[in-house]
């Protein structure tokens, strides 16, 4: 195995240091993961400007959340699974709804699960959505523009995704209590 390192402020290089102070004023702390994604200034900043974007867009926090949980859970990432289902469940998701989703099945509230359908399709198909995936979405009373801004919410979390799979990023202990496996 590679080690990663898991940068602070003070050890990340100079290029990365304003991303991370940026997600630490928003986080509250630095996660691990933005610590070992800041060691490619290049990654940390493209996160940064994409997180802003999707974080300011037309989703709550609570639909964002429920993105970026069946993303984690799609493309598997241990790290990304618990982080996100100590968000969500800080934004008021439904406990089942949030264990639905890390069982791979769709929440009941059937705004979050179209939301899920969707980030979960575009992921397995590879874009390649077919039109009843589109008309799902839309049938749950989204509009083809957000459609196309789960596409950016899915780029922000793929970015996390991967860099928890390739760094095997440690997991800290506030989100141990919701570990998980693939």
């Amino acid at each position: 195995m590679t080690d990663f390192p898991v940068n602070t402020i003070d050890t990340a290089p100079e290029r990365s240091k304003a991303a991370l102070q940026k997600l630490q004023a928003t986080f509250g702390m630095i996660p691990n993961i933005l610590g070992s994604m800041s060691t490619s200034s290049v990654l940390i900043n493209s996160l940064v400007g994409l997180f802003e974007n999707v974080h300011g867009g037309s989703f709550t926090e609570a639909q964002i959340q429920t993105l970026l949980l069946t993303n984690a859970v799609t493309n598997e990432c241990s790290w990304a699974v618990a982080f996100h289902t100590a968000l969500a469940l800080k934004e008021g998701l439904d406990p089942s709804d949030v264990q639905s989703i890390r069982d791979r099945r769709l929440p009941k509230d059937e705004t979050l699960a179209a939301l899920s359908a969707l980030a979960k399709a575009l992921i397995q198909k590879r874009g390649r959505l077919e039109d009843q995936d589109i008309e799902r979405f839309i049938a749950a009373g989204f509009g083809k523009d957000l459609a196309l801004e789960v596409i950016a919410v899915v780029a922000a979390s793929t970015i996390t995704n991967y860099t928890g799979s390739v760094t095997e990023t440690p997991l800290e202990k506030p989100f141990q209590p919701h570990a998980w496996q693939a």
